[in-house]
């Protein structure tokens, strides 16, 4: 897996701050943004997010360059809509040589693995057949399982990564899906570390945990 960002609203944290603070203030936005410091910006996303007045937070956008994810966890990524996606094709883009995630439960039991490998090999091979026989590549597709490899480009709010983080970084959450959401929060903590810093399931952002079963094991700071 691999997940970079690779664009967002410049100062996201001031941005964002400065949008919240209007509201209350009879200055201009400008005035107020120009005038922020760090701690300034700190202590009110910290009243904001506290408050769960989040609309302010929808001002900051981040865009994310993800390789090496399942289709799998793409249908679970795609499923928060308040996002933009830009996926590769399976119509257009041909999967001859498609490569497959190998889930870690695999390895805990014994044979699995070769089940697993044979029939990801199988479908493989169909696929190449009925590609070579001149089946179109959007038909020849539906024999390809699920667990093969993608390519997205993802556009979130800071709002929505928020919603997206509290669900995704759970221990209840998919494994890969999980490790996704985790690599995109540490990427946006380095640009936005304020806006991100209460980010994560309720036992982070919340310090408790609001899930209907907890898994009992909840996630420490030092894990994100």
């Amino acid at each position: 897996m691999y997940v970079k960002l690779i664009a967002h609203t410049p100062e996201p944290d001031r941005v964002v701050a400065a949008a919240a603070k209007l509201c209350y203030s009879a200055s201009s936005a400008v005035e107020i943004f120009d005038g922020l410091t760090t701690e300034n910006c700190a202590k009110f996303l910290q009243i904001l997010q506290k408050s769960g007045h989040m609309s302010p937070f929808e001002h900051a956008n981040f865009t994310f360059a993800i390789d090496g994810i399942s289709r799998v966890t793409s249908h679970q990524l795609v499923r928060h809509r308040m996002a933009s996606f830009s996926q590769q094709s399976q119509r257009y883009v041909g999967m001859e040589e498609n490569e497959c995630i190998l889930p870690p439960s695999l390895d805990k039991i014994e044979g699995a693995k070769v089940i697993f490998t044979k029939q990801i090999e199988s479908a493989k091979e169909a696929y190449n057949k009925l590609v070579a026989l001149g089946i179109p590549k959007e038909d020849a597709r539906f024999v390809l399982p699920h667990g093969g490899l993608t390519r997205i480009v993802v556009t979130m709010n800071a709002r929505e990564l928020h919603h997206f983080f509290s669900l995704r970084i759970c221990h209840r959450a998919q494994w890969e899906i999980q490790s996704l959401a985790t690599a995109m929060l540490k990427e946006v903590k380095k640009v936005a570390p304020l806006l991100f810093s209460k980010a994560g399931p309720s036992c982070i952002s919340k310090g408790k945990c609001e899930e209907a079963r907890p898994c009992g094991k909840p996630i420490g700071p030092d894990e994100l």
